[in-house]
Formats: structure tokens, sequence, C-alpha cells
């Protein structure tokens, strides 16, 4: 049975801090600088804070904190090879975004992405924040838009929907950033939907030497992928077929077999992947 750390490690997006008793991370770009400094050891870490220059004037100076965890965020890296604070071209301008990892703790959460955005009217930086929840993020850039960066990540609603956590899939999902809002731009990268696709299915393929004793978590994700890519037809009569196979179960008592498939329509409807 695949589990879903093993699916995310293939994606590249688990965030594990790792110890560590002070450090200063700094990231440099024009005449941007961006420093985020914090003191302490997983999993209590204190000082956080983030400091943000153009030309050596300090235009944001503030405690790093997040609505998601308050001031008791951890850094979502403290190892030398990797800093949790970066310059990215993420709108197209010529004003370098500063995105900020945190990492709220627990067992199955959260990284949360921090965008400061420059503000020329008031001359600092403004956040705008999102909850990657449990497969967080990670920088991509889109030589197609110009070497701008997207956030690769996953689907973090299919966690639990169809069965438990170790055997939930969760589709390949990329952000974009804007005018300090995420955009969800995923249909727009076909290829690597359709690579995500492949990838849930011959997990599924795999699940037939266990009989598919819980198979509902990856198929689900594939089909999500695949009504991405305008594929519904194909997916409905392939639902159907293993319904009546007998290959669509859940080990945890939820639903399978028909019932999944109508429960699964409507959760991939109300989150958008059927228009």
């Amino acid at each position: 049975m695949p589990k879903l750390a093993v699916s995310l490690a293939l994606l590249g997006l688990l965030l594990v801090p790792a110890a560590a008793s002070g450090a200063q991370q700094t990231a440099s770009a024009g005449n941007v600088t961006a420093s985020f400094s914090f003191s302490g050891q997983f999993p209590h870490f204190s000082n956080e804070r983030l400091t943000i220059s153009q030309s050596g004037t300090v235009l944001y100076d503030q405690a790093a904190v997040s609505r998601f965890c308050g001031s008791r965020c951890a850094p979502g890296s403290t190892s030398a090879q990797a800093s949790s604070v970066h310059l990215v071209n993420l709108e197209g301008t010529s004003q370098l975004d500063v995105v900020l990892d945190l990492f709220t703790g627990g067992a199955h959460c959260c990284s949360v992405e921090q965008v400061f955005s420059f503000d020329p009217g008031t001359m600092t930086y403004v956040k705008t924040e999102r909850n990657f929840g449990d497969p967080g993020a990670r920088l991509v850039p889109d030589p197609a838009r110009g070497g701008r960066v997207e956030f690769l990540t996953a689907d973090d609603s299919f966690a639990y929907e169809f069965t438990d956590f170790a055997a939930s899939g969760l589709p390949v999902q990329i952000l974009s950033f804007a005018n300090r809002r995420f955009h969800n731009v995923t249909r727009s990268f076909p290829s690597r939907v359709a690579a995500d696709a492949r990838r849930w299915m011959r997990a599924f393929r795999d699940m037939a030497r266990d009989h598919y004793r819980d198979s509902v978590g990856v198929i689900a994700a594939w089909a999500a992928d695949e009504d991405l890519l305008g594929h519904s037809r194909h997916v409905d009569r392939f639902l159907n077929a293993q319904a009546r196979a007998g290959h669509l179960n859940a080990a945890t008592g939820q639903p399978g077999g028909k019932r999944f498939v109508a429960n699964l329509h409507r959760f991939l409807r109300r989150h958008g992947y059927l228009r």
C-alpha cells in the first residue's frame, strides 16, 4: 500500500525542520536584502524576525508571526543547506517578492508560505499568507512565463476525505501569486497533471496485489487529475467499471463502490475539478 509520505516525497514537498540553536538566513538580489533570524531548537523557537531592506534602507522589520500559528511558528527550514527566506519573481514585475517558509508543527500540519510584496505608496512590504497544509509547497520557475515562480504543492483537501490519511492521494496543485492573492493555475500545466495522473494510476494498479483493499484514496487523486485534463467521460466509464468489479474499496469503513463514485463526483464538482 503506497503511503502518502512516499507520494509527497516524490514531489519533493515535505518540509521537516531540523534542530538549531540560533541562526540568521539571508537572501539578496539586486538592491533588496531579506534576513530571517531565530533562536532555539525544534520544536521550541523564539525571537523569529524578518527584516527587508532596499539599498541599505530598512523598509520592513517585524516579528515573524502567522494567523495559523501565532508567534509559535517554526522556521520552514533550519538547515545550513536550505533557507526559509527567498527573493523570487512571483508577479513578473521589476520588484521581487520575499517568500518566508514557516511550519506550524503537528503530526499532519502544516506548512505556511508568507509573501511580502513591496507597496510603493507606503514604502513598506505587505504580507499575504497561505496555509499549504501537510504537503507544503515548493517554489518552481515557469520558463513559459518569463521565469516567474509558482508554488508546487498538492491538494490537501483530499486528506481523510475518502479513507485514512496514509491511504489518501493528494493530486498535484500549482498556484501563482499576483495582486496579493494566490491563484490556482493547475489547469495551465497539463503535462505535469498528466504525469501526476499516471503516478496515481500506477499506485492503483499496484493495489491489485492486495486485492484493492483500500484503493479509493489513490483513484480519487487520479480522477481529479484526469478531470482537470478534460477526460471526465473516461473517468466516469473507468470508475463505474471498477465499482462493478469490486475494486473500489476503503479499509476504514467509508463508502466504496458506487457510493464512493457518487461522493467523489460531488466532491470534485465542489472543489472545481469538474466545470
